[in-house]
């Protein structure tokens, strides 16, 4: 009984090891098909096929051989996938050769191209009506969008509007594609042209990254409006009055009549100081008399003088302080308000140096000039201790009184306008490229009127 166990347990183990055939079971006696008929059953197939029906098939106890001449390598594999499914077949001998005649491998090409071609003309009624609509969808979006309205109602920007108007247009015509596919059938299509346009603008975007910035950052500029036309500006260590903003640029003029192109990414980003805004500007500048000076009254003098100008504004009053002292003087700050749409910066300033210095002259106030004292002792003996001095007579320093000077002709001080109507020529010459508006409102608000 223990052996008969153990002989069981054994035919077990040896079925379980047994390996299943990786291929169809080969059949024998009565199952078998005969191998007349697994060629007929080829050939039928091959001459349906184009490209086999010359192929020759020979077969023997199942094993089917091919050869002949085929015009494509992937004929030759097809061949093989067809006979690998007909029953019966036991092994496979491909001996298929590929064509190397010029004619015969370009029988296959010639074929698909008049293929495709009948197919285009097939498809040509149906591509000329996918264009029409598409064109008809292009020219309706191109009429809404060459309209005024509504959109210089929704946003009073130009540069806005045109660019909503160029987006609008440009959904049109991405509409008008969609249709025109899927009257062709090929919406399939747009994910892949969309996916492409996507890689290609990310390309050029790196390519024209600042030309991009610049363009966004003209957006912004238009929006906020951070300046008008004719403002005299500063950004970047340069000064100048604005002629115009662009698309890519502000344009400015300096005081010479010179012009200065910033691009407007660095404009976006840069401190920008505004001297034309409040037409209120303070102007100040330092003067220096004698330190043995009554400095009350040299105040006194500064104060009154600049108060005198009729240039000069009484609100904010004009001021005037000590600003240090020197080794040999004082220096004396001065400082007066003066209304920008009447009054030039620069002449104002130039003529209120020149009245303030005659009038401390003309009150007898010394400019300060180096003075170096030299203290010399002959009264000293040998031994080197100093003899006591007699004492001095003290005398009461007389001080000179102050007058304030009677007024002095002022020269002009009117606005220069030389440079501003340089700057209303080049606005004049295109008047449609800014982008600023002269309404009297900036990113501020209302400006102040004096």
């Amino acid at each position: 009984m223990l052996s008969f166990g153990i002989a069981s347990m054994s035919g077990v183990t040896r079925a379980q090891e047994t390996v299943a055939p990786s291929g169809p079971t080969i059949e024998i006696g009565n199952a078998v098909t005969a191998d007349a008929e697994i060629r007929n059953r080829i050939q039928t197939i091959f001459r349906e096929i184009d490209g086999l029906a010359q192929v020759r098939i020979s077969v023997t106890s199942g094993v089917v051989t091919l050869s002949g001449q085929v015009e494509e390598a992937a004929l030759a594999k097809k061949a093989e996938d067809l006979v690998s499914r007909v029953a019966g077949v036991v092994a496979i001998e491909n001996q298929l050769t590929e064509q190397t005649a010029v004619t015969e491998r370009l029988k296959p090409v010639i074929g698909r191209f008049e293929t495709r071609l009948q197919q285009s003309l097939d498809y040509l009624p149906l591509l000329l009506v996918a264009a029409m609509v598409w064109l008809l969808i292009g020219l309706l979006g191109w009429f809404v969008t060459t309209r005024k309205q509504p959109w210089d109602w929704l946003t009073p920007n130009a540069f806005i509007a045109d660019l909503l108007r160029q987006t609008v247009w440009l959904a049109f015509l991405m509409f008008g594609a969609l249709m025109a596919l899927d009257i062709l059938g090929a919406t399939a299509v747009l994910g892949t042209i969309l996916g492409a346009v996507g890689i290609i603008g990310l390309a050029i975007g790196f390519a024209v990254k600042d030309t991009v910035e610049n363009y966004i950052a003209s957006i912004l500029l238009s929006i906020r409006q951070p300046f008008q036309p004719r403002d005299f500006i500063a950004l970047e260590g340069m000064e100048g009055f604005v002629v115009r903003l662009t698309s890519r640029a502000t344009l400015l003029m300096d005081v010479d009549g010179n012009h200065i192109r910033i691009p407007n990414a660095t404009v976006f980003k840069a401190n920008i100081i505004n001297y034309t805004r409040n037409p209120e500007r303070r102007f100040s500048f330092e003067l220096g008399i004698d330190a043995a000076s009554v400095l009350q009254d040299a105040l006194a003098v500064c104060h009154d003088t600049l108060e005198s100008l009729d240039f000069v504004l009484d609100d904010p009053e004009p001021g005037a302080w000590i600003e240090k002292v020197g080794d040999s003087n004082v220096l004396i700050g001065v400082s007066g308000w003066i209304n920008q749409t009447e009054t030039d910066f620069v002449k104002a300033r130039s003529e209120a140096i020149r009245t303030v210095k005659t009038a401390l002259e003309d009150a007898g106030f010394a400019l300060p000039e180096p003075i170096y004292r030299l203290l010399i002792d002959n009264d000293l003996p040998i031994g080197g201790v100093p003899q006591p001095k007699p004492a001095a007579k003290k005398t009461q320093a007389k001080t000179k009184p102050v007058k304030v000077t009677d007024a002095v002709p002022v020269t002009d001080t009117a606005v220069d306008d030389a440079v501003l109507k340089k700057v209303d020529d080049e606005r004049q010459q295109q008047p449609d490229t800014d982008l600023l508006t002269s309404k009297g409102k900036d990113e501020l608000g209302q400006r102040p009127v004096v």
